[in-house]
């Protein structure tokens, strides 16, 4: 389990991005953090990942203290993040990192699996080098993929449909209903996308650095977009999107 106290971060004496955040991830839930752009959510996904420090409050993982724990600890620890946008990595093929996100040594017929998932023809990527001629979307997709192989317990995508055509989107929300089951760990997902929001165990709306709503799906997501257009859940009624 993800235990968040009381979690802030500030960038200026008097502005907070994040306000006292207290949040529990139970194991093996699919989680869904959304809310209007600037509310804090891609910060509190890097806060998770051990990207940012909070200004405030402890973050544990299993009863474990890891607050001041580095990205590379934690992932050692299990938890995965996947970039909004993802990196390039110059004379790495997607072989290599398939491979190294699984730990051990993968056949072709895995590699092959994990690159299907995603929608991509292995013949054509195994021993393709992550680099500048792949697209957006394309290099989207192989992180996924690398999630497949990684199956870590706790993995945060920070609005992984961002760069990517409808196809695609919809093949990811295959992609995330076989993670939620082969995995065995707990997804968290930022993003405003229903279809996304409609899969989830838990909705958690971030406004203005603070939760304003959190609950199943059944009781958050008919309130969320109350006239179709604005969330019921943030200040002034501003628009989700």
């Amino acid at each position: 389990m993800l235990s968040l106290k009381n979690i802030s971060i500030s960038v200026e004496e008097d502005k907070s991005i994040l306000k006292n955040i207290d949040l529990e991830i139970g194991d093996g839930k699919f989680v869904v953090i959304t809310g209007p752009n600037g509310g804090g959510k891609s910060t509190l996904a890097k806060v998770i990942a051990g990207i940012l420090t909070p200004s405030e409050g402890r973050i544990y993982l299993d009863g474990q203290d890891i607050t001041e724990k580095s990205i590379t600890e934690r992932a050692k620890l299990g938890i995965s993040f996947a970039f909004q946008q993802p990196v390039r990595f110059k004379g790495i093929t997607v072989r290599d990192l398939l491979t190294l996100a699984s730990g051990e040594p993968l056949d072709e017929m895995q590699l092959c699996s994990y690159l299907f998932d995603v929608g991509l023809c292995a013949k054509d990527y195994i021993d393709r080098e992550v680099n500048a001629s792949l697209s957006g979307g394309e290099i989207k997709r192989i992180e996924i993929a690398m999630a497949l192989a990684r199956k870590t317990k706790l993995t945060l995508f920070d609005e992984p449909e961002a760069g990517i055509d409808l196809w695609s989107f919809n093949n990811l929300i295959d992609v995330f209903k076989k993670l939620r089951h082969e995995i065995q760990g707990s997804l968290v997902i930022i993003s405003h996308q229903e279809r996304i929001l409609d899969i989830a165990d838990e909705i958690i709306v971030l406004s203005d650095g603070s939760i304003t709503a959190q609950g199943g799906k059944d009781d958050v997501l008919p309130k969320l977009l109350g006239d179709g257009e604005r969330c019921q859940f943030c200040p002034k009624q501003e628009v989700l999107s």
